[in-house]
């Protein structure tokens, strides 16, 4: 692997913004400092006026392969992952089939193996029935990034409302156990209440504010009961910030939670223009609930930025709302997207950095990743603050084609991503030779 020297960035790490060089060796950074010089055969990359960020590390998504590769593969969104200065994904097994066991399981880390251009993970998914298959995954708890349990019905049907499995799990899991909250009995007596439902302006009063916080209220209380390790997912309202705390450093917390960027950017009054493209569990909600969920972002009780990528073909979501499937795509605009806020003084550069790169390495105990540390793998991105960048059919890698950002114009611009120390994405092309490596995290 051809060493590298990337010159005169502004390096954003660790709370401060600072002009160094990185050099980069062995897939590895080895020195950062000023006025650092090349060594034997090294390429020399001029970054000046460019700011380098640790890759971000998106624990949430959903890439589709096996079974529903017409919506997506893991190779075309890790491709679209790179392209968003993504370097890192943690993806859900609601896959068909579901990765319910350990052979399910590995069969994903090999398409990952052969396939993916950014680093991964894949979660162990949860039946009402498999409790005993899911524990066998402590055997090898640091290369799995976690457990992830559906105690609200989404995308597949996994749905996970057996209490004897939930308390099993809770009680013996030795893995961080990551949680979908919508309460089903609630979603369910909305359902027949809405019955005529038709546009999807009906899909924040069906999963609705009490739905998610009666699910997460219980996932907490078991967690509590239990001193599990335990992550909730996609943080949607107000009411829920509750039940998190921002008195204690995140590696100390056992109870750990994340929000997406479209509860962080979109409202229910979007539905109007957005209709089904916007269609998501849990549902995006009224306008008040997005700025509560800025709020907790800042103070540190909503721990993570994600994206729960998750895509649809452009079909699919035509049809009428109760037909039409929930999730949107993300992944390549998130970064983008976080760092136009940044610009617009709703969050600093610093922050984004925090939440999307370093809180997720301190919340999954990501091994050497998630910073920009001598040692660490070279999992970087260059960013050009003062390059525009709009979405348009040409430039979307989405394997679906489309994103609920197609025309709009973002202030910054991707410039370069590495993986591992290669290049993985340039000059508007992803360099498909490049193959990330699998997570490995430092637990027990």
């Amino acid at each position: 692997m051809q060493a590298k020297l990337i010159k005169g960035a502004t390096v954003v790490n660790e709370g401060t913004s600072t002009i160094q060089d990185v050099l980069i060796e062995n897939g590895r950074i080895t020195r950062i400092g000023q006025g650092l010089q090349p060594t034997a055969n090294c390429l020399e990359i001029n970054a000046e006026g460019l700011h380098l960020l640790p890759g971000a590390i998106d624990d949430q998504v959903h890439f589709r392969e096996p079974g529903l590769t017409h919506k997506a593969t893991i190779a075309s969104e890790a491709r679209a992952a790179v392209a968003g200065g993504v370097t890192s994904f943690m993806e859900m097994p609601n896959t068909n089939p579901p990765a319910l066991t350990q052979e399910l399981l590995e069969d994903k880390y090999a398409i990952g193996a052969a396939t993916s251009v950014a680093n991964y993970s894949f979660f162990m998914g949860v039946s009402n029935t498999n409790a005993d298959e899911v524990l066998r995954t402590n055997a090898k708890k640091n290369d799995v990034c976690g457990v992830k349990i559906f105690m609200g019905s989404s995308t597949g049907d996994m749905l996970v409302d057996n209490y004897v499995t939930l308390n099993k799990l809770f009680s013996e899991s030795e893995l961080l156990i990551a949680t979908h909250c919508e309460d089903e009995q609630i979603i369910n007596a909305n359902k027949a209440r809405y019955a005529d439902a038709n546009d999807t302006s009906f899909h924040p009063l069906i999963r609705d504010v009490d739905a998610c916080f009666s699910s997460s209220f219980s996932a907490i209380q078991l967690a509590k009961q239990n001193n599990t390790r335990l992550h909730i997912l996609h943080i949607s309202t107000a009411r829920e910030l509750q039940l998190f705390t921002n008195m204690m450093p995140l590696a100390d917390k056992r109870i750990t939670s994340e929000v997406c960027v479209h509860h962080l950017h979109f409202t229910a009054d979007d539905y109007a223009q957005y209709g089904n493209l916007i269609k998501c569990n849990p549902a995006i909600k009224s306008a008040d609930n997005k700025e509560a969920l800025w709020a907790a972002l800042l103070d540190d009780r909503l721990d993570i930025i994600a994206t729960d990528h998750a895509p649809h073909t452009w079909e699919e979501k035509q049809q009428p709302y109760q037909k039409a499937p929930s999730g949107v795509p993300l992944v390549q605009h998130t970064l983008l997207l976080m760092l136009q806020y940044a610009q617009q003084g709703r969050i600093s550069i610093e922050r984004v950095v925090e939440k999307m790169s370093h809180a997720p390495a301190v919340c999954f105990s990501i091994a050497e990743r998630g910073y920009i540390r001598e040692g660490y793998h070279a999992d970087l991105v260059l960013v050009n603050l003062q390059q525009p960048y709009t979405v348009s059919k040409s430039n979307i890698l989405y394997h679906c084609g489309w994103s609920p950002f197609e025309g709009h114009s973002f202030p910054a611009t991707v410039h370069t991503t590495f993986v591992n120390g290669d290049i993985a994405y340039t000059n508007g092309q992803v360099q498909d030779h490049v193959r990330g490596q699998r997570l490995r995290f430092n637990r027990g």
